[in-house]
């Protein structure tokens, strides 16, 4: 089933013994009499590739002059209906089908016009467009043109014209010439040429594509996905992200697709639906393993969880397994991993979103603040205006200068005028970065408990200087060391990882390939019965002393010689903070902005908010990289940061973070 010299991976394979009469015959007596046998009839379809269940339907009007399809329909109903019925056509005629609904009645659903002409090959699609020419005796150009409008209909129509380029051998040359050309046709143009983006994204070869990709991260400094968000909108900037995911990875787009159609509230079972037939025996094995490298479940438990009945086994059964039960790591999730590796790799200048103010004046500052607070009441509004927009330097000076001008202590103030979360926001932005992060640190090891995941926050993601200064900060503080205080509140190795990360003596110098091998290697031996040597004794040696270009490296051997992601590793074989830790430091050096985007999400989505994670990030990257999160924030989730800030916060809290933002995307 799979073209030569390619390892088939669908889920879905031809069934051995294979009897269409028999088949047929099974189906009738199932459908036959008062009800139907819902399971028969799935257990028998769903085990069938397409070709044999096409078979199957010349053998069935063949046997009993009847049509198969028609007699499902009358038989069974609902989702469980639309899917059984689906996996009946051939997927020519199965996506012409999905093409005509989503263009027919009242409005048009681009979504599904965007999946599939952006996701099938050349080959499909000639086939998809003669398959809705004789199912419909329509031209499918015709009426996508007549549906759609402007650059989106533009490129949907080249895409129709399956004619992207197929040829392997890439030329260096026009490589660089096309990544210069989208750069200059976007974000180097006021405007955007569209055309440039329609000819190069619609016509050249995928393999040409991925290189060109990676050229324009190195030119443009980010990846061509962001400059699409900022330069286009719409559907045509909808469609034209999907067209880069399928360039770069098809299974890890319907992987995304997938997870989208059932997080949250409510299944969208049609998109659900069109995903596990169309890709049951091109792919699904691919899909399910980037799905579980991605989202940290198996595709089978999310299906399991979200669908019920004959409609949820059928699903199971396309599926074919439960990669949580498994436990395995595959090629197409080592891929994957190995592309975010090298995104991660490429140098991106660093931004944050609070710039020193151009005109500023210490003492200006001061008695605007004074003012704010004399009185009956207090305007919030110009304190926010004052503290947000100031560097941490420039606070400083307000500091010494509210002091000087008026004798008073600007915190005491500030203190006992504001309230709650804002309190909290103003404070923390008044104390320099070593003072905050060592305040942190100590209310995380302070009183009943320890809050972990404050510690493995700031120690796994500071550098060597940040760290001197807060170990610094922390003595003048509260008169204690910070080693000792982590040493007598925590344990084991949790307790080594993080004195280890305290001294602040991380390696600053560049990668060196010999020794990432050996350390690669280290990492993977699970076969040392050392005790001396523990797996855990080798990782806090390398992860939390190797400098950061040197372990990206490590990551990238570790990749090619397991062909798991060290993560993955890291997962499976610990637990507990331990565990926490160590991730926690790969995703810090892999792509820092990332790993804080991610932190960010999970303090705002679902019921509630976690106030304290989100104050502490805000306050912490705001001059370093929150510019950058922003970024990775939206590629990562689908939404700005400035908006589920908006969402989530209210009142003088959330005035404040939108201006720490610094914008929306």
């Amino acid at each position: 089933m799979a073209p030569k010299g390619k390892v088939y991976r669908g889920s879905v394979k031809d069934f051995q013994g294979f009897d269409a009469n028999q088949d047929a015959e099974a189906l009738y007596n199932a459908m036959k009499g008062f009800g139907s046998d819902k399971e028969a009839i799935l257990d028998l379809i769903t085990s069938r590739s397409n070709k044999q269940r096409v078979e199957i339907c010349q053998a069935y009007k063949s046997l009993y002059g009847k049509d198969l399809i028609a007699d499902l329909k009358y038989e069974l109903t609902g989702k469980f209906e639309r899917l059984i019925v689906s996996l009946m056509r051939p997927p020519a005629y199965s996506d012409a089908k999905e093409i005509k609904d989503a263009i027919s009645g009242v409005g048009t659903d681009e979504k599904c016009l965007i999946e599939i002409l952006a996701s099938r090959t050349n080959q499909e699609i000639h086939d998809l467009v003669a398959a809705y020419k004789d199912a419909y005796e329509r031209d499918l150009e015709a009426d996508i043109v007549g549906d759609t409008s402007g650059h989106f209909k533009k490129m949907l129509v080249v895409l129709l014209q399956g004619a992207r380029e197929e040829d392997d051998v890439v030329s260096e040359d026009l490589v660089e010439q096309d990544a210069k050309d989208l750069l200059e046709a976007g974000e180097l143009k006021w405007g955007t040429d569209e055309a440039q983006f329609i000819y190069i994204l619609g016509r050249r070869s995928r393999q040409h594509l991925r290189l060109v990709f990676d050229e324009y991260l190195k030119i443009a400094g980010k990846p061509i996905e962001r400059s699409i968000r900022g330069e286009l909108s719409g559907d045509f900037e909808k469609l034209m992200l999907a067209v880069v995911k399928c360039i770069r990875s098809t299974a890890e787009y319907f992987a995304e697709r997938l997870y989208k159609a059932m997080k949250g509230l409510g299944t969208r079972d049609n998109t659900l639906i069109r995903i596990m037939v169309s890709r049951s025996e091109i792919d699904m094995l691919d899909i399910r393993e980037v799905f579980r490298t991605k989202y940290e479940k198996s595709l089978y438990n999310m299906i399991k969880e979200d669908t019920s009945g004959e409609y949820k086994k059928a699903l199971l059964k396309l599926c074919g397994g439960d990669d949580d039960a498994a436990g395995e790591f595959f090629p197409e999730a080592a891929q994957v991993a190995y592309r975010m590796w090298e995104l991660s790799a490429v140098k991106v200048e660093l931004r944050g979103t609070v710039q020193p103010a151009g005109d500023f004046n210490d003492d200006g500052d001061a008695q605007v603040l004074r003012k704010a607070m004399k009185g009956l009441g207090t305007d919030e509004g110009a304190i926010i205006e004052v503290v947000t927009k100031r560097s941490n330097a420039q606070r400083q000076q307000i500091l010494k200068a509210y002091k000087a001008h008026y004798g008073r202590d600007l915190m005491a103030d500030l203190k006992s005028e504001l309230s709650g979360s804002l309190a909290k926001l103003i404070l923390g932005l008044m104390l320099t970065p070593a003072q905050y992060d060592a305040k942190q640190l100590r209310k995380a090891v302070e009183g009943a408990g320890t809050d972990e995941n404050v510690l493995i926050e700031i120690m796994a993601t500071r550098n060597n200087q940040e760290i001197r200064a807060i170990n610094e900060a922390y003595q003048e503080a509260y008169h204690k060391s910070l080693e000792d205080d982590l040493s007598s509140d925590t344990s084991g190795h949790f307790k080594r990882i993080l004195v280890s990360l305290a001294l602040g003596n991380r390696d600053e110098g560049p990668e060196n390939l010999t020794q990432a091998h050996e350390d690669a290697k280290k990492l993977a031996d699970v076969s040392s019965n050392d005790s001396s040597d523990s797996l855990e004794t080798r990782f806090l040696s390398i992860l939390c002393t190797r400098s950061y270009p040197h372990l990206r490296r490590v990551f990238q051997e570790f990749i090619k010689m397991t062909n798991h992601d060290v993560e993955h590793a890291i997962k499976k074989r610990m637990s507990g903070d331990v565990r926490d830790a160590f991730v926690a430091i790969v995703r810090s050096v892999k792509n820092k902005p990332a790993f804080f985007a991610d932190k960010l999400y999970k303090s705002m989505k679902g019921a509630g908010t976690d106030e304290r994670t989100l104050t502490r990030i805000m306050i912490s990257r705001s001059e370093i990289d929150l510019f950058n999160i922003r970024g990775e924030f939206i590629d990562l989730f689908d939404k700005s940061l400035h908006h589920m800030i908006e969402k989530d916060t209210s009142g003088d809290y959330r005035k404040a973070l939108l201006a720490l933002c610094g914008g929306e995307d």
